[in-house]
């Protein structure tokens, strides 16, 4: 019997049947179509149609080089001839040793140790977890708590999820977890008028120095998405907070775990966001564009002062025994290999100046809009707050989904725009061109003008 082709009604039939998606109330794809993907190249996704979209924000932010990248594929293809995988305790691979070699030599300097894990939650329970047990064997056991920021996020699991801030995400859960010490934080959306990103950072960084000063005693680390805090609505601050806080921590001896997930690997403008602050952290979580959005993959890297703490002989009890099944996965490793490969061979961050100068002035048109509240970016990321009212920032009411209007259109004109909230936000690979981010920017303009409409 010759089956019919797949086409997009036909697959998304099959998927709503038996499909439980991510970050989705099911029920809206009652109306809005779910849209299955045939392939991919670049920055573009073509789905069983023919209609092709521009992945505007990279996939959940973890392509870079584009979609079925030939250098990366080759790299995959290679590795998968040699050896897939294997058990990562008592045993290793040459993709992982020459991985863990890279990721030293490129992070900020002192980090000399990196321990793999899955996925960027499962980097945040690593970073936790290393830290409380490090003043553990070091005999300050009174050290418990997490310090982080109003508006942060770091993932789903438990853990992470109880060092993050974002109430949609937290709520429901919160009898499941760990009281943690939440400060104001330094988004610079609540400036006061004429003040600078900077002044309002440094000033807003008081409040957590007061805490440290009343706490530190009992605290472990202080976690922080480096400049911006994405989840939180690609909200951002100046890289001075994060000068002010390296030094504190050092002061009243608390560990900083910097999350790079979201926005290492060059989306900041540098490789990695610590770099604008000249600082290293004590724990640095990397992962999405890790392995350019091939393979899910973590990396936590930290001090040899960290991982001595826990070396000594098996009957002290001192070991780190985080694992998991696929810590170390070859084929992950590879890519991540291959995708670091391509930064240094091409020179992107050197390259990509001239693409977010020009989404800065891409920028310009939007920030006179009636209905729009700030327009802000750093380096490939930019964020457009949409309000009700620009003077009061007085923000659309969120049962109205304004958002999910600017997504829903610019699906329609061949871009995939997927809001936060009321924020409209680019992160593309960064391979996109010149052209496709004018045209990017054009979509969007257009959307928020539906959306708006009352």
């Amino acid at each position: 019997m010759i089956q019919p082709p797949n086409t997009n009604a036909s697959l998304a039939q099959r998927d709503l049947a038996v499909l439980w998606h991510p970050c989705t109330q099911m029920k809206d794809h009652e109306q809005i179509p779910m849209i299955p993907i045939k392939s991919g190249q670049g920055v573009w996704l073509e789905d069983f149609d023919g209609n092709r979209y521009l992945d505007a924000i990279s996939s959940w932010w973890v392509n870079l080089f584009g979609h079925a990248n030939p250098v990366i594929n080759a790299a995959l293809k290679d590795q998968l001839d040699t050896l897939e995988h294997v058990i990562f305790a008592g045993f290793s691979h040459e993709s992982g040793i020459k991985l863990a070699e890279k990721l030293v030599e490129i992070t900020p300097a002192g980090l000399g140790r990196c321990f793999f894990a899955d996925n960027g939650s499962a980097a945040v329970e690593v970073a936790l977890k290393m830290s409380f047990h490090y003043w553990r064997n070091c005999g300050q056991s009174q050290k418990t708590k997490f310090i982080t920021l109003e508006n942060s996020y770091h993932g789903e699991t438990l853990g992470a999820l109880a060092v993050g801030n974002v109430a949609l995400y937290k709520e429901t859960y919160a009898p499941l977890l760990m009281e943690v010490i939440t400060v104001p934080g330094p988004d610079c959306y609540f400036r006061e008028a004429g003040e600078s990103w900077a002044a309002y950072s440094s000033r807003r960084f008081a409040l957590l120095e007061a805490v440290l000063q009343q706490q530190a005693d009992s605290v472990c680390a202080v976690i922080v998405e480096p400049l911006v805090q994405c989840a939180g609505g690609m909200r951002m601050y100046d890289a001075v907070y994060l000068s002010l806080l390296r030094k504190a921590c050092d002061r009243y001896g608390v560990h900083l775990i910097a999350d790079e997930i979201a926005v290492g690997f060059g989306r900041t403008g540098t490789l990695f966001a610590c770099e604008q602050a000249g600082i290293s952290p004590d724990f640095l979580c990397l992962s999405k564009g890790l392995t350019g959005g091939y393979l899910p993959l973590s990396a936590v890297l930290t001090t040899d002062t960290i991982y001595q703490a826990f070396y000594a002989d098996y009957t002290k009890l001192s070991a780190f025994l985080h694992s998991h099944s696929y810590t170390g996965n070859a084929l992950a490793c590879r890519a991540a290999l291959a995708t670091i490969g391509i930064f240094q061979q091409e020179n992107i961050i050197s390259q990509n100046q001239r693409l977010i100068a020009l989404l800065a002035k891409l920028s310009v048109r939007f920030e006179s809009h009636p209905h729009i509240a700030e327009v802000r970016q750093t380096g490939m990321i930019l964020a457009i707050e949409l309000v009700k009212d620009k003077a009061t920032r007085e923000p659309f009411a969120w049962q109205e989904r304004r958002g999910l209007k600017v997504y829903q259109f610019a699906l329609t004109q061949g871009v995939l725009l997927r809001p936060l909230g009321n924020v409209i936000y680019f992160m593309p690979p960064v391979v996109i061109t010149a052209a496709e981010l004018e045209w990017l920017a054009e979509v969007a303009w257009q959307g928020i003008n539906h959306a708006v409409k009352n």
